[in-house]
């Protein structure tokens, strides 16, 4: 059981890290989220994946397309409030 959570948080990183490459742009979410939303896809890949009776390389295919969209929504969140953070006080642009 161990076993399987700390496999599914080192693939969920990974997934997450290549889903946040694949979004263009900026991306204003932090490493933690990132891997959250890699094991997010990670599982959801996977349930999708053998509903379909797929195999795991559609399963991997599945997982980073759903953590790209995950990520994408996060970034699209965090930078629709207009330059300004959660707390009110203005970002640095870089």
């Amino acid at each position: 059981m161990l076993t399987t959570i700390l496999w599914f948080i080192v693939v969920g990183a990974i997934i997450g890290a290549v889903a946040r490459l694949l979004v263009p742009g900026k991306n204003p979410i932090g490493f933690l989220l990132t891997i959250l939303v890699g094991v997010a896809g990670a599982i959801l890949g996977g349930v999708v994946a053998d509903a379909l009776g797929a195999g795991t390389l559609v399963a991997l295919v599945f997982a980073l397309i759903i953590a790209a969209a995950g990520v994408f929504a996060l970034t699209a969140m965090q930078t629709r409030g207009g330059g300004r953070s959660r707390w009110g006080a203005r970002r640095r642009s870089y």
